[in-house]
């Protein structure tokens, strides 16, 4: 009675995948169709990222030039010091090194505020290009009837590629 409770499952398992094998599955004959796109491809191809590209380069050109000039003055500070050094008094000595370290701090400064800004403006600029990207990769997949788009992949094939009809579409 044991051996028979405990080889009635493994019955049941096999009639079932048995059974099942018999159904018609509709999974089989109805195929999924997937594309990809480049998101890096988006943005730095399309139109739309040239322009924001062109945009951020003239919104940005003077605080750049100024950090370039401070940078400029840094280093002829810098170098002022090092040659300097060895003729000046203790006071002199202190007071140029105390005018070279704020200079320092006062280029980093403007360095790291120009690269946060850059950066905030650059990345509102992308979001605004995936918006449309977004849109135009929704609708292109309702009328050509895809099932996923994937942005992200580790490789894709150029089958599924679909970044150039996106660019096309952005770019109109």
């Amino acid at each position: 009675m044991n051996t028979a409770s405990a080889t009635l499952p493994k019955s049941l398992a096999a009639i079932a995948l048995c059974w099942s094998s018999l159904l018609p599955v509709h999974a089989q004959a109805q195929e999924s169709k997937i594309a990809w796109i480049s998101s890096e491809r988006i943005y730095n191809e399309s139109k739309l990222a040239k322009l924001a590209s062109a945009k951020l380069a003239e919104e940005f050109r003077s605080r750049e030039k100024a950090v370039q000039e401070l940078g400029a003055r840094f280093k002829v500070a810098n170098e002022a010091l090092e040659r300097d050094m060895p003729t000046l008094n203790e006071a002199d000595r202190a007071k140029r090194q105390r005018e070279f370290f704020e200079l320092d701090k006062e280029l980093q400064r403007r360095q790291r505020e120009f690269r946060e800004d850059l950066n905030q403006r650059s990345n509102e600029e992308r979001s605004a290009i995936a918006e449309k990207a977004n849109t135009i990769i929704q609708q292109l997949a309702h009328v050509e009837g895809y099932d996923i788009v994937l942005q992200e992949a580790l490789w894709a094939s150029p089958r599924i590629d679909i970044t150039d009809k996106v660019l096309k579409a952005l770019d109109k």
